[in-house]
């Protein structure tokens, strides 16, 4: 049985999907109330509910209504004049004497019969005038006219005709506010300032009305970027939030990346809005081809004020179009550097299989009672003939963020397969070969077949494989991808669960998993006699281990005392340097070979 509060909610939801677009946009106002007395507030909340508006602001406290109107930025404040401390004249006066607030609406909600006090309220800035009690139907009259009509200014004075994107008069105040709320909240943003390289020409060559076409496509381009899913998982931003892009003036566009998680996702989005703006742009029978000149600054590097922050960027941006344009530049020379390495490395890496720089390692694997070689773990290594051997771990995550890490994989278990049948063919000891499997190949529909078609063209045995996954990738759509293990395993592949202990744990979680094989991560080792608790977890987890009929593997053994402390405790095979580190195939086989 729905209640009436209920039936009216689903009507209001019903007719706002029915409404012209600008009426609707009304009701997503946030209207802000300051009232020493809660439950007038919830009254005339109640009223508005009904007539489809969704997001208030309730301030019973009338000391803490401009901190309020600061932080939360209303459409409309309803205010009344009779409060104790602070009375609402004063609230008004304040209000006004601030820029930003100089034109904000302001209902006056009164039980005052007073003329002289209405005339001082309207004297001091006050939009509108209600008596309480409120008439539901007068105020829903009064707030909705009051908002057309702010709506309407807001358009004339802060939008761009030509992209009804706002203009910088709203940048300014969407970036001074956005800077003092990462102060507050201890957020991290990004400002992007992007330019059409060599805009005047299409003016000069094409005339302006081809030019104002290529804006408005471009705008329109941008903004579809900007409030993409792909683009918004790696930024928090609100779906609903209309300013995040603006329009200045000719081909420039700025963007403000809120809550930005990592500075990397910033030279992210500028790539692809680099790469979008480059799709040719159809104007009549023509096809236009535009590139942009993007320049960042980023909160809290660079510890300056908005206007500042405006200017890195602005000059970061002029410094790309001096290079020739198409391309980005972070104001702060320390982040500009590490990322054009960053983007150098990247486009290497998409050559490294080509090029055959990618090689394998191999790890031994030794039994901890008898110090035995039980299996390899093959580990990727990249090496460019210019510099070296790159470390995994900068070369890895940029191979899973580019998705280029699926192509890796599946030649790593092409390769550690025909290594292993190698070695089987040369009559070397039985081992098992573990190899490592990244979040991007198990979300990849084609793992499966894949892997299959690769180990049966290699001829070895699937039960000497052990894929290992770590807690971190299975945590989202788990149930996906405890099915897609449960198919491995039943094709005879065995599974261990990497770097065990240093995500989430959770013991419930580990029940579920079809696995063999537990990994105790090398970071309990580092204190192990030097910290009890150390010892302790170490010791549960074999035991743990054990009760579930899983195999356990300590990593990173680096001491003979190590190694007797898991003997002691029943551990049941161990990796690290105590005995070899990671080694190329020729000399793998040479410790396989003294093994045997």
């Amino acid at each position: 049985m729905q209640t009436a509060t209920e039936i009216t909610a689903i009507t209001n939801q019903e007719n706002a999907a029915d409404m012209p677009e600008n009426v609707a946009n009304l009701l997503k106002a946030t209207i802000m109330m300051v009232d020493d007395e809660p439950i007038t507030m919830e009254v005339v909340q109640a009223f508005l509910e009904d007539a489809g508006y969704q997001h208030f602001v309730l301030v019973d406290d009338p000391r803490e209504a401009m901190a309020t109107l600061e932080e939360k930025r209303p459409d409309l404040l309803l205010l009344d004049l009779m409060m104790p401390e602070i009375s609402g004249f004063e609230i008004l006066q304040a209000l006004r004497a601030r820029d930003k607030f100089k034109h904000l609406p302001v209902l006056i909600l009164s039980s005052s019969s007073d003329n002289a006090d209405k005339l001082q309220a309207l004297d001091l800035g006050a939009t509108d005038l209600l008596s309480k009690p409120v008439d539901p139907s007068e105020l829903q009259l009064r707030v909705r006219n009051t908002l057309a009509a702010k709506a309407y200014q807001d358009q004339l004075a802060f939008y761009d005709p030509l992209t009804r994107l706002p203009n910088r008069h709203l940048f300014l105040e969407q970036l001074d506010w956005t800077l003092k709320s990462a102060k507050r909240n201890q957020d991290a943003f990004a400002l992007l300032s992007i330019e059409l390289d060599q805009f005047d020409k299409i003016n000069d060559t094409l005339g302006l009305f081809t030019g104002d076409d290529v804006l408005r496509q471009l705008a329109q381009r941008i903004a579809g970027i900007v409030r993409s899913a792909d683009l918004l998982g790696h930024f928090d931003i609100e779906e609903e939030s209309a300013v995040n892009l603006f329009h200045f003036e000719r081909g420039v566009f700025s963007l403000i990346l809120h809550r930005l998680h990592r500075e990397r996702d910033a030279a992210r989005a500028a790539q692809r809005l680099l790469e979008a703006i480059r799709q040719p742009l159809k104007i009549g029978p023509t096809e236009i081809y535009v590139t942009a000149s993007i320049g960042i600054s980023t909160y809290p590097t660079e510890q300056v004020n908005s206007i500042n922050m405006l200017q890195l960027a602005s000059s970061a941006r002029d410094y790309a179009k001096g290079k020739g344009g198409n391309s980005f530049q972070f104001s702060s020379r320390r982040i500009n550097i590490k990322f054009q390495q960053r983007l150098s490395l990247e486009a290497r890496l998409r050559k490294a299989l080509d090029r055959e720089e990618l090689v394998l390692h191999y790890q031994p694997k030794l039994d901890v009672a008898r110090n035995t070689i039980t299996g390899v773990e093959a580990l990727l290594r990249w090496h460019v003939p210019d510099r070296g051997l790159v470390p995994p771990n900068q070369f890895i995550p940029i191979a899973e963020e580019t998705g280029f890490i699926v192509p890796i994989g599946e030649w790593v278990l092409e390769t550690a397969c025909r290594q292993l049948a190698a070695w089987q063919q040369a009559g070397q000891p039985p081992i098992d070969m573990a190899i490592n499997l990244s979040p991007a190949q198990f979300q990849n529909p084609g793992m499966f077949k894949r892997f299959r078609e690769i180990i049966e063209a290699s001829g070895v045995d699937p039960k000497c494989l052990i894929l290992e996954v770590t807690e971190g990738m299975l945590l989202e759509d788990s149930n996906t991808k405890i099915e897609i293990m449960n198919r491995l395993r039943a094709h005879g592949i065995r599974l261990a669960i990497d770097d065990f202990g240093t995500g989430y744990s959770s013991l419930s979680y580990l029940r579920r998993l079809p696995l063999d094989e537990l990994k105790i991560d090398r970071s309990f080792f580092i204190n192990l006699f030097e910290d009890a608790r150390c010892r302790a977890l170490v010791s549960a987890l074999i035991k743990l281990a054990h009760n579930l009929d899983l195999l356990t593997v300590a990593e990173g053994v680096e001491t003979e005392a190590q190694l007797s402390y898991l003997q002691k405790e029943g551990c049941d095979q161990y990796q690290g340097f105590l005995f070899s580190p990671a080694v190329p195939a020729a000399e793998m086989e040479m410790l396989l070979s003294a093994a045997g």
